[in-house]
């Protein structure tokens, strides 16, 4: 089993390093890591080159986890049918990761992983999806702050695995269920550090706000 769970890391690995965002500025001729924030995600690209961009971006970066959940799925669901569930979440924890910290990019500079979080949430527990958009939703409506919304979503990704785990929703067996929940633990720390200058610049004040007005092309933002 150790294995497979390095096997389902590597899949997402390499399903996630894929970086839309990047893709997307270089088709324009720029480089979106020297551009506003430097970061390569969904939030960054839709500012940086306007609402079409981000929302392609968007697209990409959550279909990379569902694609390799699926390809977990195909391969172990026959193979480890008790463990399938759990090496689904590594899967979509490897793609995070190869998200994050793409192996071509400089200092391994990716994204941040919350669009990434977003699709494995889709693809793993479904369920959990209506309330993480939804507070999503309503605290950047409310705050128009991306990076809070983002870091409220993490955590309610995994206070909702370890709820409907407990509450049997997870079609997980007992024996992996702890694995499940200590994992989605380090998917919301690794989340948040990613995070840190946001937390620092929204306890100071300083934090960026979210605005559907496309901003000058490589204004540091």
């Amino acid at each position: 089993m150790l294995v497979n769970r390095i096997l389902a890391l590597v899949i997402g690995y390499f399903c996630g390093i894929f970086l839309s965002g990047y893709a997307y500025g270089k088709s324009k001729h720029k480089d979106i890591t020297t551009m506003g924030s430097g970061n390569a995600g969904t939030t960054n690209t839709f500012r940086m080159f306007g609402w079409k961009a981000g929302l392609i971006t968007l697209i990409g970066d959550v279909s990379k986890p569902i694609v390799a959940i699926l390809i977990t799925w195909l391969i172990f669901h026959n193979r480890e049918p008790e463990g399938a569930r759990l090496l689904e979440l590594y899967a979509g924890f490897g793609t995070i990761i190869g998200h994050n910290y793409p192996f071509y990019m400089k200092h391994f500079k990716g994204g941040k992983g919350i669009a990434c979080t977003g699709g494995m949430m889709i693809a793993f527990c479904p369920i959990e999806v209506p309330v993480g958009i939804g507070l999503f939703i309503g605290i950047t409506a409310l705050t128009k702050y991306v990076s809070l919304a983002s870091i409220v979503g993490l955590i309610s990704f995994f206070i909702q695995t370890v709820a409907f785990g407990e509450l049997g929703y997870l079609d997980v067996t007992e024996t992996y269920k702890t694995e499940i929940y200590i994992l989605a633990a380090i998917i919301m720390i690794m989340g948040i550090a990613r995070h840190h200058e946001n937390i620092k610049r929204l306890l100071n004040g300083s934090e960026n706000k979210i605005s559907f007005k496309k901003k000058e092309e490589g204004k540091v933002g």
